[in-house]
């Protein structure tokens, strides 16, 4: 699938696959590379991917990029299960094509904001091989009950960065404490973070995930 490339340096050792949100594209989150990445890093691989268009029903069906169709205003009730299971193995396909450049999948990192973090759950769980680790901002578990039921022994205790605005009005910050209480019942080490904002990326944040991140880079 078409999507925006940015390497920092020659000979990238590690892969970032990161999901937008929904309406967004993949130069929405373009400009954090700069944000994040210290210069003592090892070079990255970032891939942004374009999400399909799709009508999206809480929109009066109006046509744009997301993961899968929103039913309804409370995003945990009625769940578009079959365009979830869609984009994950869209995205599963991505992370594919990034070994077959070399990577291996232990060295991709999947990233996602909002529905762009549900499908880095809804794919990071369930993949029969190991991720280096989620970042799932301003998100939320996706169909978690068959979630559950689907999620693979190789994400076992897969690291995941999580953080969520108090002030959120699209994904409410209980929907992302439950995520976070979800994840951890289930053995996965959770590194919750929260910021006085609405349903954003502050820059408080991505200092957080540069100090959770740069350490797994070795």
């Amino acid at each position: 699938m078409n999507a925006v490339t940015i390497e920092t340096g020659p000979s990238p050792e590690w892969s970032v696959v990161w999901l937008h949100g929904l309406g967004a594209d993949g130069h929405d989150f373009e400009p954090i590379v700069p944000m994040l990445v210290d210069p003592g890093w090892p070079s990255l691989r970032f891939v942004f991917p374009h999400a399909p268009v799709r009508p999206i029903t809480v929109n009066g069906g109006m046509r744009m990029r997301g993961w899968y169709d929103i039913l309804a205003p409370n995003l945990d009730r009625a769940q578009d299960e079959d365009g979830i299971r869609e984009s994950r193995r869209l995205v599963s396909g991505l992370i594919a094509a990034e070994k077959a450049r070399g990577f291996r999948s232990d060295r991709v990192f999947l990233a996602g904001f909002s529905q762009g973090g549900a499908m880095a759950l809804a794919t990071g769980l369930t993949l029969p091989e190991r991720l280096a680790g989620l970042v799932v901002l301003s998100a939320y578990v996706p169909i978690a009950d068959i979630l559950d039921r689907e999620r693979r022994p190789e994400a076992n205790g897969l690291p995941i960065f999580q953080a969520h605005g108090t002030g959120d009005p699209i994904v409410p910050i209980g929907l992302g404490a439950a995520t976070r209480s979800w994840l951890s019942a289930r053995g996965y080490p959770v590194a919750w973070h929260s910021y006085p904002m609405a349903h954003a990326v502050s820059p408080d944040e991505i200092a957080d995930l540069r100090d959770w991140l740069g350490p797994r880079l070795s």
